[in-house]
């Protein structure tokens, strides 16, 4: 077994293993890293904040129990399932699901230092099929020699392809380790679906502005890992600020903080214009091609069929700074406007339409006017969804029966032949009746079937009363 060293200040000192416990000369520890036969462990299981003194202030403050965890009380608190399933040492697969800083990373290390599971940490961007195939041996080793389970931690578990998943699947199958993998992109997206079923799915949501306050707070006042050894203070509206900036990512949040303070004096105030001056202008987290990106865009369609101009904007807006195409966006108006608003005013269709074909023109900035005026026309109009309810009870009777019959009265008979066959006598020309004459139109078999259903909202309710009048329903 070889001895590794570690550096502390500007001396070596040895490290040994004795029964899984590392025994070091020096009273702290900076290298990120030991090595002993062939394991390697990594920084984020195997040195405690304490040591990292010239860590980054996210990763000093990153909490080593799950109780110190703030703002995921539904997924990691004390009534939580993964709570009473570290308390009990049992571990299951595990996929952390969110966005960026919302407490993935942070997870499994608590996991790793609450736990006597072994820790090995991959990352999906920098690890293949070889990296995976490593891990079972030193896996199988660990459970036959010291009756240790190992979790396995990815990162970024959704860069693994297919055949990548495939090769886990095994393994997590037969419990020769325990996953854990982290991904921002939605699984049911990203991972394989017999892969998804033999893990627990873990979904953790943005921090919100209050619980990253907390979190500043505490940085401020920790002398032990965060900046209270320096008396700084801040306002709360000053915090909020920050987090505000950083859009439910603690690590952001963490950062700002830190670079901030970086110009106060011993006991200084932070106010926001050192804030502003580090943060500038704040960054877009609108991904066009992951799964925030669609969660946007259903939110946008969501709100103009609610009919709400503010929250319509806002979504638009939050597109636009996003850098999406104007074909995306005028593609969702164009489906609203016939979707939801329909014969209720049917100018929304057109409106729709020119919008779309005005904003390709123009381009942006001034393309956002066009974009809003169209979403502003479509969230206020009435709405009626009689067309899409009526062609998708339409296409439900066709994808049970293609073959359905046709009125012989209705059948073409631009052909010598056709009156032989009876087709086309007794069609009645609406014109030469005003317009409209009662006659069977639909197959035999659907005689009695209703598919338009009117809505009396906007003009469909003129619509639909001069449709009545016609029928001599008035």
């Amino acid at each position: 077994m070889r001895t590794p060293t570690c550096i502390y200040a500007d001396s070596k000192y040895s490290i040994k293993r004795h029964g899984g416990v590392i025994k070091c000369n020096a009273a702290k520890v900076y290298l990120a890293a030991y090595s002993y036969g062939e394991e390697k462990m990594e920084s984020l299981f195997d040195i405690s904040n304490e040591s990292n003194a010239y860590a980054p202030l996210a990763d000093r403050m990153r909490p080593e129990i799950l109780d110190d965890i703030i703002g995921q009380d539904e997924s990691v608190g004390k009534n939580s399932f993964l709570y009473k399933m570290i308390e009990r040492d049992t571990v299951p697969s595990l996929l952390l699901f969110g966005p960026p800083g919302c407490g993935k990373t942070t997870i499994a290390s608590v996991i790793a230092k609450m736990t006597k599971f072994k820790f090995l940490k991959l990352n999906a961007t920098s690890s293949g099929a070889k990296e995976i195939r490593d891990i079972v041996p030193a896996a199988q080793k660990e459970l036959q020699y010291y009756g240790r389970r190992t979790i396995v931690f990815i990162d970024e578990v959704h860069r693994f392809n297919r055949a990548q998943q495939d090769l886990l699947l095994p393994y997590v199958e037969n419990g020769t380790f325990i996953l854990i993998g982290a991904t921002t992109e939605n699984p049911y997206f990203e991972l394989n679906g017999s892969l998804l079923s033999r893990i627990r799915l873990i979904h953790l949501k943005p921090l919100s502005i209050d619980s990253i306050v907390l979190i500043l707070q505490k940085a401020l006042t920790d002398k032990n890992k965060g900046l209270g050894m320096h008396d700084y203070h801040a306002d709360e509206i000053v915090l909020k600020n920050i987090a505000a900036y950083a859009a439910g990512d603690t690590r952001i949040a963490l950062n700002l903080l830190e670079q901030a303070t970086t110009s106060l004096p011993y006991g200084g105030g932070l106010t926001e214009k050192e804030v502003q001056g580090v943060a500038g202008e704040q960054m877009s987290v609108y991904d066009k091609k992951g799964d925030y990106h669609y969660d946007i865009a259903s939110a946008f369609i969501k709100s103009m069929r609610g009919s709400d101009p503010q929250a319509a904007l806002h979504y638009l807006a939050r597109m636009i700074a996003g850098g999406e195409k104007t074909s995306f966006i005028s593609r969702r108006i164009i489906i609203c406007a016939a979707e939801d608003v329909g014969l209720a005013d049917p100018a929304a269709l057109r409106v729709a339409v020119s919008a779309a074909q005005a904003a390709e023109m123009v381009g942006f900035p001034e393309a956002q006017i066009i974009l809003a005026e169209a979403v502003l026309y479509i969230s206020l109009a009435p709405k009626s969804n009689s067309t899409v309810v009526g062609i998708s009870a339409a296409m439900t009777d066709i994808a049970k029966k293609s073959n359905w019959s046709i009125p012989r009265h209705l059948k073409d008979a631009h052909y010598n032949g056709a009156n032989r066959l009876g087709y086309g006598i007794a069609y009645k020309y609406p014109h030469a009746y005003g317009g409209w004459v009662k006659q069977q139109y639909l197959p035999d078999e659907l005689c009695s079937a209703v598919y338009y259903r009117p809505v009396l909202n906007g003009a469909e309710a003129e619509i639909v009363k001069r449709w009545n009048k016609r029928m001599n329903k008035e």
